[in-house]
């Protein structure tokens, strides 16, 4: 069987199962959010930390304890890292650096988990379980809850209440996450993956000496890593690695893992509006982006330029030989396109026509489908803009799910769409114009601005792959990196929850014989168009700078 044959049917099991889960678990996941009653280990929990489950609260206060929150996780895990030599089963592990504790901390609250260190050699496995993988547990929670916020904002009428913020953190754990990771952690170890509490073991190489192979507890974390959208390695060659992702079927079931929650959320939106085609028409913008942008990568990396890589049959530098180039593609896309950011291919070795499709996956907004419940709400706010644009090219007041987009509403909308273009192209015309960053780019011309313009839609995007060839060690870069992950992941949640709350705080409009339809395929190409012509507007000088130059080179 060719390659590409097996790529095409690799591609095809993963919709299958996709779309196998696709009702029930959709179906399932409104359920938690729209239940009456409490599980008594939630009750326990609300009780121990003197929550009133039973009280609404209005978009300020929910906001409010989504950045309360994520601050105290942030100051815990910058804690934890900064005591590890105290920790049990540090493995003589030192303290974390203070510059990337902090980089770390905020890349692992934001969902980023970008990786400015090996985590083998840094961190033992104390603050591999109790600091990054309950963060990875707890910032998926997070994205679940603003979504679900929004959604009610739509639902709602006449109220200033978006629910409960505890509780939807709390289920969203509970019900969701915590039973989902269990499931999945239990599968890959079946499929291979380690799963120890020891350093390491010793064994003997090809060369005849003697080395020491690093363990950890991979299955549990790799489980949440791609559930959750978060990505983080506990190996610095990260799904790369065998330990990590050691056959095709892990391979595939990661990806099926990655692309689950952010696409059954579609159906939870449906199901909590009562018009599942509404779900249907966000879903499918996402798949088109999707499919297109798989094959506008799968076409370069078969098709490159250069002797080397024409004499080879493909781009195969910087390709796990197991996974070859449809796996890695597909990998490529799937996790620049969810927020996930796990790799099991070198991104900068990718020619440039698919580093740019990796690339403009994030640049889209992070909306094909997106990250655990931050791929709906950004689907949510363009299809907002995208009913104002509509309103404007007829003369009519908007209106979207019964409920008018006036002035509050766009502004919103316009404000959390506007945060991520703003950081990338500032942070990355700062790295390019000050003298002393040059010297963390190990290649010119555009391949290497690629790499800097890479590095910050990554981190505000809340993605956290990279174009490896771009050294972020030093200050400079650990500081503005962190400082977008943070700005990336909460002016937009302030901006949705704001959103929310205007929209719950409206009586319901029945619609009119001028109301645009909203569950039809024609409000799918306006949305898609709309998120195309955002990014088109905003980055193509930047795009043409780097990987459009390169490709053409």
């Amino acid at each position: 069987m060719s390659d590409t044959l097996a790529g095409l049917f690799q591609v095809a099991a993963l919709l299958v199962l996709l779309g196998v889960c696709y009702v029930p678990l959709g179906d399932y996941m409104a359920r938690v959010f729209t239940a009456e009653r409490h599980w008594r280990i939630e009750s326990m929990l609300y009780r121990l930390v003197w929550v009133d489950a039973s009280g609404g609260q209005r978009w300020p206060t929910y906001a409010a304890g989504v950045l309360g929150f994520s601050f105290v996780s942030c100051v815990l895990l910058y804690l934890l890292q900064r005591l590890q030599p105290v920790l049990s089963a540090s493995f003589g592990h030192g303290p974390v650096p203070p510059a990337t504790a902090f980089n770390t901390a905020v890349s692992f609250v934001t969902n980023t988990n970008w990786q400015s260190y090996v985590p083998e050699q840094t961190l033992g496995d104390t603050v591999q379980m109790a600091g990054l993988t309950v963060q990875n547990v707890l910032s998926a929670a997070v994205g679940l809850a603003v979504a679900v916020a929004l959604i009610r904002g739509f639902v709602r009428s006449g109220t200033d209440r978006l629910g409960n913020v505890w509780v939807d953190l709390t289920r969203g754990t509970v019900r969701i996450l915590l039973p989902l990771a269990f499931v999945a952690a239990v599968l890959l170890l079946v499929m291979g993956v380690t799963m120890s509490l020891h350093a390491g073991v010793d064994t003997t190489g090809v060369d005849g000496a003697a080395h020491t192979l690093p363990l950890a507890p991979t299955a549990s974390q790799e489980a949440i890593k791609q559930l959750g959208t978060n990505g983080g390695g506990i190996f610095n060659a990260n799904s790369a690695h065998p330990f990590e992702n050691p056959n095709a079927v892990s391979n595939l079931f990661q990806i099926f893992l990655m692309l689950l929650i952010p696409v059954c959320l579609t159906r939870t939106f449906g199901t909590m509006v009562r018009n599942p085609r509404q779900g249907t028409v966000l879903v499918s913008v996402m798949g088109v982006l999707w499919a297109g942008l798989l094959a506008v990568a799968w076409y370069a990396e078969t098709h490159p330029n250069g002797p080397a890589a024409l004499a080879a049959g493909g781009a195969l530098e910087g390709k796990e030989v197991r996974f070859g180039i449809p796996s890695s593609v597909l990998f490529g896309i799937s996790t620049t396109g969810t927020s996930t950011g796990a790799v099991n291919s070198m991104h900068d070795s990718f020619t440039g026509g698919a580093g740019g499709a990796t690339l403009l996956n994030m640049l889209l907004g992070e909306v094909a489908p997106g990250g655990v419940g931050t791929g709906l709400y950004g689907i949510l706010v363009l299809a907002v803009i995208a009913v104002f644009l509509a309103g404007l090219m007829v003369g009519r007041t908007p209106e979207y799910l019964g409920k008018k987009l006036g002035r509050r509403e766009v502004t919103a909308a316009a404000v959390s769409i506007l945060v991520m273009p703003t950081i990338v192209l500032i942070g990355a015309g700062l790295a390019i114009a000050l003298p002393g960053t040059a010297g963390a780019l190990n290649n010119g011309g555009a391949h290497g601005f690629s790499e800097v313009l890479y590095a910050y839609a990554s981190t505000a995007n809340n993605n956290g792959s990279a174009f490896a060839g771009i050294t972020v060690t030093g200050n400079f870069f650990q500081s503005t990196l962190g400082v977008a992950m943070l700005l990336g992941r909460f002016v937009p949640i302030l901006a949705v929850l704001a959103l929310a709350g205007s929209l719950a705080a409206q009586r319901r409009v029945e619609p009119g014989a001028g109301t645009l339809p909203t569950d039809k395929p024609q409000f799918a190409v306006l949305v898609g168009g709309t998120v195309v012509l955002v990014a088109a507007l905003t980055f193509f000088p930047a795009l043409a700078l780097g990987p459009i130059a390169e490709a053409l080179a």
